[in-house]
């Protein structure tokens, strides 16, 4: 197939369902072949790669900032942290996990009473 054809035949299909049934077609392996749709396909993996690579760096950011908060304010009140508390804290990637360890740690009379029963 032509590019020429390839290309008509993906803009002859603009608003068709068959489309994307079209676009599967012809996405076999496209590494060596330049056309319109070839490229629109790559192009279209990459920006949802790259958003995929923003959100989950905005997640582990949010994750480690709310990590240190937590070390802040027991540091702050001088407790105590141990290499076990301070390394527990670090791993968690959960933030809503680290929120309530957050308004634990405010109170706490020890660093471990943090984690409650968790």
């Amino acid at each position: 197939m032509t590019r020429r054809t390839s290309t008509a035949a993906a803009r002859g299909l603009a608003r068709s369902p068959a489309k994307h049934l079209w676009r599967n077609l012809v996405a076999v392996d496209l590494s060596f072949y330049k056309s319109y749709i070839a490229e629109e396909i790559r192009d279209e993996g990459r920006e949802q790669g790259r958003e995929q690579g923003r959100e989950q760096g905005r997640e582990q950011g949010c994750a480690q900032r709310g990590a240190e908060d937590v070390l802040l304010v027991l540091e702050q009140r001088g407790l105590e942290v141990s290499e076990g508390v301070r390394g527990r804290i670090m791993e968690c990637q959960d933030p809503e996990v680290l929120r309530r360890w957050l308004a634990r740690a405010v109170s706490a009379p020890v660093a471990e009473e943090i984690f409650g029963e968790e």
